[in-house]
């Protein structure tokens, strides 16, 4: 879609200062970016690559191992739904084919009004929950064909938004880390032994003393 807005930039240098390296911050940038438009935009990346000094393949490879990095426009909603073996066996199939029907669409496609992307995926490690369902990676356990209708309805009236926001925003709470909030960001040349490394040396080297 586009390179980062304005403030995005803004809010990347803050993010990018964090670190000991600019490409430390490559991940959280690829979360930033697809908060701005849902998915990981080439433009956006080529700018990520901009800003923290490294080539748009990288920055593409590294997204491109990530799941939850999508490459291409997806819907407002993003339905997971699990079918690996603890889900299978409670109904997660079942589930899936309902949702296909409901939406109209094959598992891996979005709906024709841009609002919802389904896809069936791997176990999501909630297995004493199954069958569960992810609405832009919030859990919902032990769901039902007429929960997830309700919820796709819901969804749909605007009465979730509290509880899902739009894909591609982690949390609603920014984190803030400025100024003396930073932790360490040395690099990692620069940086001296770290102290529990320093005292098993030395109890190696005392115990090596005493056997000689």
């Amino acid at each position: 879609m586009s390179r980062l807005t304005d403030a995005n930039v803004a809010l990347a240098k803050e993010i990018i200062a964090r670190y000991p390296r600019p490409r430390s911050a490559l991940i959280p940038l690829c979360h930033l970016a697809q908060e701005q438009d849902g998915y990981l935009a080439e433009d956006a990346m080529e700018h990520i690559a901009e800003l923290i000094g490294c080539t748009p393949a990288e920055v593409l490879g590294t997204a491109s191992f990530y799941e939850m990095f999508k490459l291409h426009p997806t819907g407002r909603y993003c339905v997971n739904i699990c079918t690996n073996i603890s889900c299978q066996l409670l109904g997660g199939e079942e589930l899936l084919e309902h949702a296909e029907e409901l939406l109209g669409v094959r598992a891996g496609s979005t709906t024709e009004d841009g609002m919802f992307t389904l896809e069936d995926v791997e176990c999501i490690a909630a297995c004493t929950e199954a069958p569960v369902v992810q609405l832009n990676y919030r859990y919902f356990h032990r769901v039902t064909p007429d929960e997830l209708t309700r919820m796709i309805e819901q969804l749909r009236a605007g009465e979730l938004d509290d509880v899902v926001p739009p894909h591609g925003t982690l949390a609603r709470v920014r984190q803030d880390l400025t100024g003396e909030r930073i932790a360490n960001i040395t690099p990692p040349e620069e940086q001296g032994e770290p102290v529990w490394i320093a005292r098993h040396r030395q109890a190696a080297e005392a115990a090596a003393g005493e056997a000689s």
